[in-house]
């Protein structure tokens, strides 16, 4: 069975192709007094409605990104994981989020709240700009030093089976390297018998593949990488004596047909470039991708653009090769969460997700 996650919104959701113009969720200016109401309300209220329709239409996760600019991932995340039951939440950080035994100490806590439904993604490739506006002057390939042995404190210091608690003392991890240092760490008591939150990881530099082959559970692609990069992860991961899954994040378009979901596309293409020629399939690659998404905001620039069916197939093909987790992102993303719950997920990966036949006649 593969896992599907929905990309939670940073800054506000909406239909418009710009982002400044996405105002649901407290972004942006207010609407006319004449056209909505005036009652306060909480600009975690839309987001609420996000996560909330993710877990009734069957994702199974939500994905809160690391965004300078908006919502704080480690807030959207626990919040997310109080309010649902079956989801996991993952968490978008920097290592710069604060130590690693913090860090640690507070999944710790969200595991317990949870019943072990948190994961990690390790954001490493900051823009130098947004870095040094976050007090980081860590540059590089120094930055994936720092995320290694971020990962490693972190694992050194949890203890997956229960640990009686003794007063101040730890457990004795022990660890003086290049960035962190830690003596007589570890955790005890209500600290201790949780699962460590599971590690994605992204990249194709040398650093990026040996991070993600010492440390990750799952690897996430995109469709520009390299077809034989997750083989080349995958392949040095077994050096290490690991395994990794293979995951893919990209934006996906769904409707009916094929036409209505490119009319989607040609839609928001005319929002941002209002001369360009009508949006459609790139011939040099497949009829259900396009590579426009950066235009509205997306981190990755190739999506999925198809009918429901169409996009199925796809993803029981990714599946079929291996590739059996997928972060999917889209906007307004309430609406097209439910489009992907409802027409589909089922078809994508039925195990799990559709009634065998002794369960329709039981």
């Amino acid at each position: 069975m593969s896992e599907f996650v929905w990309q939670l919104p940073s800054r506000g959701d909406g239909r418009s192709a710009r982002a400044a113009e996405r105002t649901r969720g407290g972004f942006g200016e207010p609407a006319p007094t004449i056209a909505t109401d005036i009652r306060r309300t909480s600009p975690f209220d839309n987001l609420d409605q996000v996560i909330d329709a993710a877990e009734l239409t069957g994702w199974d996760g939500v994905l809160a990104p690391f965004d300078p600019l908006g919502e704080e991932s480690w807030v959207v995340t626990a919040s997310a994981l109080r309010a649902t039951r079956y989801l996991r939440g993952v968490v978008e950080f920097t290592p710069t989020f604060g130590t690693p035994v913090y860090a640690a100490k507070m999944s710790a806590t969200l595991q317990t709240i949870s019943s072990g439904r948190l994961d990690w993604r390790i954001h490493v490739d900051v823009d130098p700009d947004q870095a040094r506006a976050l007090g980081d002057d860590v540059t590089g390939e120094e930055r994936y030093r720092r995320a290694d042995e971020f990962l490693t404190v972190a694992r050194s210091v949890w203890n997956a089976a229960p640990v009686p608690g003794a007063g101040f003392r730890g457990t004795g991890a022990a660890h003086s390297g290049e960035y962190f240092h830690v003596l007589d760490g570890g955790f005890r008591g209500i600290l201790s018998g949780r699962p460590f939150p599971r590690i994605l990881l992204s990249g194709s530099s040398e650093a990026a593949l040996e991070l993600s082959s010492a440390h990750a559970d799952i690897h996430l692609l995109t469709l520009d990488d390299d077809p034989a990069l997750g083989a080349e992860v995958q392949r040095r991961a077994a050096d290490h004596g690991r395994t990794v899954r293979l995951g893919l994040e990209l934006p996906v378009v769904a409707r009916e047909t094929d036409d209505e979901a490119w009319f989607r596309i040609d839609r928001l293409l005319h929002q941002v470039h209002p001369d360009a020629p009508a949006a459609g399939p790139d011939p040099d690659a497949r009829p259900d991708e396009w590579a426009g998404f950066d235009a509205f905001g997306y981190p990755t620039a190739r999506g999925l653009v198809g009918s429901y069916d169409r996009v199925a197939r796809r993803f029981a093909e990714w599946s079929h090769t291996g590739i059996d987790y997928f972060v999917v992102s889209g906007h307004p993303h309430i609406d097209e969460l439910h489009r992907g719950g409802e027409h589909w997920l089922h078809l994508a990966d039925p195990a799990g997700r559709t009634l065998t036949a002794e369960e329709a006649s039981a």
